[in-house]
């Protein structure tokens, strides 16, 4: 027995040190173990990085402590062993920096390329002294020119990783909203709502002036000065609207205007922030914009690379622009039109809901139609003509009249409309189509809403770039509304799905006060439900309102 134990190692008992005053060790050894306090946001320093230089002092405090750089136990300190070493042939790179040494090479195959061209245009001129200086002169401007353009590609190019401005929202979010939805960009473009007839008339109201077809003649060696008519535009809210408070009685369940459902068709294309109210009332939905709200401005290049700065007081500031492009849409859209008491005009069934005694309202009618979406969903959208026009064989064709604004071709990036609108105007379009592609796709959105023949486009341009006041005429466009959204591949059964996607997110909410806000720095839409006064300054305001 004692020879099968001895073939084990012994077990030895280890010595525990008891601490009668607290915890941990009696006794602390003494150790040359050098101690640093740290703090978690600390960089941690790299290893070794040979294409920094050592002289390099523009991140000095990139890896500095948080409790100081007194702490120098870990501190790397440099040994110059560059002695060591014996270049074999250096030439002209011993003066340069280790970051610029290879700098001469891609010059150097320029020249070379300069040189093979300038010798291939003196080999084709051949001929007589005279030739040759034109030709050479003649394909350096070219190259030249040539390089400047990729220069300015190349600016344009590495502008686009410029730090991005936030925009601010269209309306602050306060603490007691609460979030009920967020819907991406890409969700939203996935959607379909295919079939869709078109809208009934249920009821119509105003009167249309005849369109001026001599206006189709403005070209740009005969421009137009744009004129400052004085008519009012009402653009009243829907819950504002009498036609439609009587409508809600007996039809439909949901209920906006033209340009409220053109905004929600067309989020996936915006870039600036909005936001519309939402009254859920039992099984009916108000969508309507606030009071004194930017909800009616017009954006100008919202959608372009370099959007207008944000300079408050410059005339080419965004809040600028868009007064100056509203103000522009209203006196175009009177100016084309045949003015005056003895012209003749187009009355529809009921006068014009918002006239006022001794106020001379702009000459507009409003549709007030009816769309089926399905599941006893029924829209009723008030949408609205500018003017009304004969065709040689007697028909009527009712239309809807735009003007796109030219404000400064070098800073909005675009091509000169005196230059290119006569000759290439559809080179102007397509600059308009991407800097404006949000703007044109709610115009031709309304115009397909109310059922209009044409859609007129007016290009209107400052007299002098830094003067925004005046303003002229340089020529008329008409498109087809289909045709147009064709065009501009606007998918209306997308459109139409989008609007069903948040009709149905708002009837499975209770009843109460919602706000649809598109994200000012995301590609997203948001859904808040607010309390019934939130946008109410005086707690009387919105006695009317729950009342009808």
């Amino acid at each position: 027995k004692e020879l099968v134990m001895s073939q084990y190692a012994p077990f030895i008992k280890p010595y525990i040190e008891y601490n009668q005053n607290g915890w941990g060790p009696c006794e602390v050894p003494e150790l040359e173990v050098p101690y640093q306090p740290f703090c978690k946001s600390d960089r941690l320093g790299k290893i070794s990085d040979w294409m920094v230089p050592v002289q390099d002092k523009k991140y000095t405090s990139k890896y500095a402590s948080t409790f100081g750089s007194n702490n120098s136990q870990y501190a790397y300190f440099h040994e110059d062993d560059d002695a060591t070493f014996h270049l074999v042939d250096g030439n002209n790179l011993r003066d340069l920096k280790p970051y610029q040494r290879n700098r001469y090479r891609p010059n150097q195959r320029n020249n070379m390329r300069g040189h093979g061209r300038n010798a291939r245009g003196n080999a084709l001129t051949g001929g007589g002294g005279s030739g040759l200086g034109g030709a050479g002169l003649s394909a350096g401007s070219k190259y030249g020119k040539g390089r400047d353009m990729r220069r300015g590609h190349m600016g344009r190019r590495f502008m686009r990783n410029a730090p991005v401005r936030l925009r601010e929202s269209s309306v602050v979010v306060r603490a007691d909203w609460v979030s009920v939805e967020e819907i991406d960009f890409p969700r939203l473009l996935k959607l379909s709502l295919p079939h869709i007839r078109e809208g009934v008339d249920v009821a119509t109201c105003g009167s249309l002036e005849y369109y001026d077809k001599q206006c189709d003649r403005i070209n740009v060696k005969k421009e137009r000065p744009l004129q400052k008519i004085d008519r009012i535009i009402n653009v009243p809210g829907t819950i504002d609207d009498p036609i439609i408070r009587r409508l809600s009685k007996t039809m439909g369940n949901v209920f906006a205007t033209d340009d409220i459902i053109a905004t929600i068709m067309c989020c996936t294309r915006s870039v600036y922030s909005w936001d519309i109210v939402i009254e859920k009332l039992g099984t009916k939905i108000f969508l309507d914009k606030r009071d004194n709200a930017q909800f009616d401005l017009l954006t100008v290049n919202e959608t372009s690379l370099e959007p207008p700065q944000d300079d408050d007081g410059f005339i080419n500031s965004p809040q600028s622009l868009s007064l100056e492009a509203t103000l522009i849409n209203h006196n175009f859209s009177q100016q084309v039109l045949k003015l005056g008491d003895q012209e003749p005009k187009h009355k529809f069934d009921e006068p014009n809901p918002f006239e006022a005694p001794g106020v001379e309202l702009a000459s507009v009618a409003y549709r007030y139609k009816q769309w089926q979406l399905g599941d006893d969903v029924v829209v009723i959208v008030r949408c609205k003509h500018n003017g009304v026009m004969k065709t040689p064989s007697g028909e009527l064709q009712f239309l809807s009249i735009k003007a796109l604004n030219e404000w400064d071709s070098k800073v909005a990036n675009s091509v000169e409309w005196r230059q290119k609108l006569d000759s290439q105007r559809g080179a102007v379009l397509a600059s308009e189509l991407r800097n404006n592609a949000c703007k044109l796709a709610k115009w031709t959105v309304e115009a397909v809403l109310a059922g209009s023949d044409q859609l007129k486009l007016g290009y209107v341009s400052r007299v002098n770039r830094k003067d925004h006041l005046r303003h002229v005429i340089l020529g008329m466009q008409q498109f087809k509304p289909q045709e147009f959204a064709t065009q501009i591949n606007l998918n209306m059964d997308n459109a139409w799905g989008v609007l069903r996607c948040l009709i149905d997110i708002v009837m499975k909410q209770p009843d109460g006060k919602f706000l649809i806000m598109k994200d000012p720095n995301k590609p997203m839409i948001r859904l808040y439900e607010i309390p019934e006064n939130a946008f109410d300054s005086d707690g009387n305001d919105g006695e009317d309102t729950s009342d009808d």
